[in-house]
């Protein structure tokens, strides 16, 4: 019963917010992302979807049908970019809860990195504002080694999924060399962007001279730091790695993160599921009891808990060597940044502890302890994400002329990158969902 209400919630919130002609964030400071500073106290004018104005309080005229939101010490960003998600059926019951848990943590764009003929659709309707949710950017259904049975398979699934209108191409692992050589052969020759994990036949240095867009999780980059005389064959290094951790050499980062960059290759180090998945120092039952777990099924968390648990049990899994890749990982990412290679904000949700919105939170408190400023963290989720789909002249900044996907937050996370967390408000293409619209959806799931 909860989703329906949620789901016609949704439908009348898309239909009515922001009835007036105009909104206008008064006094407030912004964070615009061009560069690692603040404007104090501006006035922001949205209209028609759009930011229109930005100019000093008290001498920047506000349209007299505006409506007036009080900026007065909070601060104004773009809308966040959710590069590794995973976005249910249109016709699947959690659709609603997702859309809006994105939204109520200030996600206004997501990539789907397991798409469906169903997502062509809602990718149409929330353009279309009949929907309201982030920015939907959708693979197809993913190529892996159970749906492509030869490299001829391989090359008709990218031109079939590249005809329906899909934005991308997802890996999966099980693809053989030759097939995986097929697929990107054929993607390129298409312009399709193809993206995700690194199959183990083809290895972290084959898919940069393939040309893969991206990277997710990391995958395939422990093996590529291990020694010569290793073997990173068979099924023995676990989850994206943990396993043979201990075999890796630290002195091959720099150079894996060099090679990345000259390829052009961006990475989304999806870093919260790692920790949540493997790190030794949060139990499943701790993980479990955080206070967004409420807002998923309770059968959904319990399988969560049973995936963790197995994993700490299997045979293979050392605490010490799992909190050595944790290290290597946060170098690696570091490494990456320091490289001027492309780093993208995602965390796989909703997969294991990670709840949509809520868990890309973590994911910025990740990067910045793996070494990034809080500016270069939030430019993951910002700039880049609208660079990487060639779109940063439309929105990924707050400036004029831009798409009105904002954030007003109650703090500098500039500061302090938890103060991402402290959202006022969120605007989605010009419609303002104050905190008490954001509080009545949570709530709604949270039933």
């Amino acid at each position: 019963m909860y989703l329906r209400t949620l789901t016609t919630m949704l439908i009348l919130l898309a239909a009515s917010i922001a009835s007036a002609a105009s909104t206008a964030f008064v006094n407030v400071n912004v964070i615009p992302m061009t560069a690692d500073t603040v404007i104090r106290s501006q006035t922001v004018i949205v209209s028609d979807g759009l930011i229109q104005t930005i100019g000093a309080f008290g001498s920047t005229p506000v349209p007299s049908d505006a409506e007036i939101v009080d900026g007065t010490d909070r601060y104004l960003m773009p809308g966040l970019a959710e590069m590794h998600g995973h976005v249910p059926g249109g016709d699947a019951a959690n659709l609603a809860r997702v859309l809006s848990l994105y939204v109520a943590n200030g996600v206004t764009t997501v990539r789907g990195m397991l798409g469906q003929s169903s997502h062509l659709t809602l990718r149409a309707k929330i353009e279309a504002g009949e929907t309201l949710g982030p920015r939907l950017f959708t693979s197809g259904p993913s190529l892996n080694g159970e749906s492509v049975k030869s490299p001829a398979a391989g090359r008709a699934m990218v031109r079939a999924q590249h005809d329906a209108g899909y934005d991308f191409i997802k890996i999966h692992p099980g693809l053989t060399l030759a097939e995986f050589d097929a697929i990107a052969k054929t993607a390129n020759q298409l312009d399709m962007p193809f993206a995700g994990h690194v199959p183990e036949d083809v290895g972290v240095e084959r898919a940069l001279a393939a040309g893969i867009a991206s990277i997710d999780h990391l995958d395939g980059y422990m093996q590529s730091l291990l020694r010569p005389n290793d073997d990173p064959s068979g099924g023995l290094a676990g989850f994206f790695g943990v396993f043979i951790a201990d075999q890796a050499d630290e002195d091959k980062i720099a150079g894996i993160a060099r090679a990345t960059a000259a390829a052009g290759v961006w990475n989304v180090p999806t870093e919260s599921l790692f920790v949540h998945v493997t790190s030794p120092a949060l139990s499943s039952e701790e993980l479990a009891e955080r206070h967004e777990m409420k807002y998923m099924p309770a059968a959904t968390v319990a399988q969560w808990k049973q995936y963790k648990d197995e994993l700490l049990r299997d045979p293979s899994y050392k605490p010490e060597t799992a909190l050595r890749a944790e290290q290597l990982r946060r170098r690696l990412i570091f490494e990456l940044h320091n490289a001027g290679a492309g780093l993208l904000l995602g965390s796989d949700s909703p997969q294991v502890f990670n709840v949509p919105g809520f868990a890309l939170h973590d994911e910025l408190e990740l990067l910045v302890g793996a070494g990034l400023s809080p500016f270069a963290a939030l430019k993951t989720g910002t700039v880049n994400a609208s660079v990487y789909f060639g779109q940063q002249e439309k929105w990924g900044t707050v400036q004029e002329g831009r798409t009105a996907d904002l954030v007003l937050l109650d703090a500098n996370p500039l500061v302090d990158i938890n103060n991402s967390r402290r959202i006022h408000g969120v605007m989605v293409r010009g419609r303002w969902l104050p905190h008490s619209a954001l509080n009545e959806l949570l709530q709604e799931i949270g039933h």
